[in-house]
């Protein structure tokens, strides 16, 4: 997927996604450090990074803290003088219309999955440019182009990733930093098994409804956490150097048809 040896990376959110993108970058040479709130993930992580003795560094951070984020990205700059990759990951996925989502929650959920990344840009561009320049990926979701009902706060946030990355990609092209988003569809994570424990119930067969969710794919099946690392580390090396401002859909097929039988 690349070298990214003597590089420099930071990673939010220590489960799923962000799980699978920290150790794909560490494998490829990459110092990485993830930040993350959940204690359990964060020591998962931790331990697979040992396991594999990878150059991994696990902070908890709450990414809606600016001086927790404005820390955790100083602890990463220090490690080799700047920072050349972040991957904005953690996110939380409340349900419910306008209605029904109370407003604090509302505004969490784009504190999370927006504001986050505003952090990272406003503590770590400024790491990037003593490197020369530098890649931020955002993840978004295909709901950020057409969604469900019932997630009105979930498809904000993630609309609003696709608008700020394609504006954080206008300002810091100078820079030579490129920003790119991806949009996944539905993706083995602690996300998609709180959908379908929510709808399904606590006992619900997990596998079962994964591939009920899966058959809406026309690949006919849903994603790997791994699968949205590959296409992270792509865009993140050297051979998408010319890519920026764009957003990439890694969602089965999904998106491409009309829901008409």
């Amino acid at each position: 997927m690349g070298d990214f040896t003597d590089k420099v990376a930071v990673v939010t959110g220590t489960t799923g996604i962000g799980r699978a993108v920290t150790l794909k970058l560490a494998r490829n040479g990459a110092r990485v450090v993830a930040l993350g709130i959940d204690v359990a993930g964060n020591t998962g992580l931790t331990g697979l990074a040992a396991a594999e003795k990878l150059d991994v560094l696990v902070l908890e951070t709450d990414v809606t803290d600016p001086a927790a984020v404005s820390n955790s990205i100083g602890k990463a700059a220090g490690l080799a003088g700047g920072i050349d990759i972040i991957v904005n990951s953690a996110a939380v996925h409340p349900y419910g219309d306008a209605t029904e989502t109370p407003f604090d929650t509302f505004m969490h959920c784009m504190a999370v999955n927006v504001g986050s990344i505003h952090l990272t840009a406003q503590f770590g561009v400024p790491e990037m440019r003593k490197r020369g320049g530098g890649v931020i990926v955002n993840i978004s979701s295909v709901q950020g182009h057409a969604c469900q009902s019932g997630v009105s706060a979930y498809v904000a946030s993630k609309g609003a990733i696709h608008s700020m990355t394609r504006a954080m990609a206008l300002d810091f092209a100078a820079d030579q930093i490129r920003v790119v988003s991806v949009s996944p569809g539905s993706v083995r994570t602690p996300i998609l098994e709180l959908a379908a424990r929510t709808f399904e119930g606590p006992d619900a067969d997990i596998e079962a409804v994964f591939q009920r969710f899966g058959a809406a794919h026309p690949l006919g099946r849903i994603g790997e956490p791994e699968e949205v690392a590959d296409l992270v580390v792509f865009l993140a090396s050297a051979k998408a150097a010319f890519i920026t401002g764009t957003d990439h859909r890694i969602d089965g097929g999904l998106t491409a048809g009309l829901g008409v039988h």
